[in-house]
């Protein structure tokens, strides 16, 4: 599955490897022989959504553009506990040198990935509802969870504050009320963005509704007040169900008729994946 990567991430990168290399490896630099070549081989220690083997070999090409890796799963794919991920081979001082920063951005997007992928597999047979992410990502490495979102089998919300309107409580109260709130939106925002607000209530949605929005959040309702709030909807606007959502809850909300939920646990609350490099095949050269 392949999903563009933004020109943002070789700054992330250079900033990963600076935190690890910026003053050097010592053990490296003490124990591997000048010209000693090798691979490795990074093998899933659990079973796993893959993401990210294009940020990993990015890493090893910035630490020395000799190293060769080849991906033996690609990004969206499920492999098993103990199958191969991908290889690599070069000098061995640079593999090692690049390994753990590799590894690090490969673990956090395959845990992404591999979490949204068991909220997908929970969702009910037929079930029609998007599973989305939101903005609570890890500084800096927004872009790269959203592709793992993706490649785990779900879709991007606002990337930005810039994607879309979101009225939530907060900007109610700045505002004044939820109509001031919304009349203020339509009169500054482009035609084509979409305008959605949060609500709390049946008596907060029926008031969204007079008003014409293009999409309703409802913050924080089980299944059968989302149940309901769909039947008041009728069709008239996108319904989007978010607020503390888990594999235990995610079935019921889809079968209630929502058209998105929103999982906020997809990007902050992911485990890394267990992954392991293997060394193997070193050759010193004389």
């Amino acid at each position: 599955m392949t999903v563009p990567m933004p020109p943002s991430v070789q700054s992330i990168v250079d900033l990963a490897l600076e935190e690890d290399l910026g003053r050097g490896d010592i053990t490296t630099s003490l124990c591997v022989p000048t010209g000693a070549m090798g691979s490795g081989r990074v093998l899933a220690r659990q079973d796993l959504v893959v993401s990210g083997t294009d940020v990993f070999a990015m890493v090893m090409d910035k630490v020395d553009q000799s190293i060769r890796v080849s991906v033996a799963a690609s990004d969206g794919d499920r492999v098993k506990a103990d199958d191969l991920v991908l290889e690599t081979t070069g000098p061995m001082a640079s593999l090692l040198m690049g390994e753990r920063t590799a590894l690090n951005f490969l673990q956090r997007l395959c845990g992404v990935a591999t979490l949204v992928d068991r909220f997908v597999r929970a969702l009910p047979a037929g079930a029609t509802a998007k599973l989305s992410d939101t903005r609570k990502t890890a500084p800096g490495m927004r872009h790269l969870e959203k592709r793992a979102v993706v490649h785990g089998g779900g879709s991007n919300h606002r990337v930005d504050l810039a994607g879309a309107i979101l009225i939530k409580e907060n900007h109610i109260a700045a505002a004044g009320s939820v109509k001031e709130a919304i009349a203020r939106c339509r009169r500054g925002a482009p035609s084509d963005i979409r305008l959605e607000v949060e609500v709390r209530d049946e008596d907060e949605l029926r008031g969204a509704l007079d008003e014409g929005v293009d999409a309703v959040l409802l913050d924080n309702m089980n299944a059968a007040q989302v149940a309901r709030c769909v039947e008041i909807v009728s069709g008239r606007a996108v319904v989007e169900a978010s607020g503390g959502v888990n594999l235990q809850t995610v079935g019921g909300l889809a079968a209630a008729g929502v058209d998105v939920i929103s999982v906020g646990a997809f990007t902050h609350s992911a485990p890394s994946a267990d992954l392991s490099f293997i060394v193997e095949g070193v050759r010193r050269l004389s």
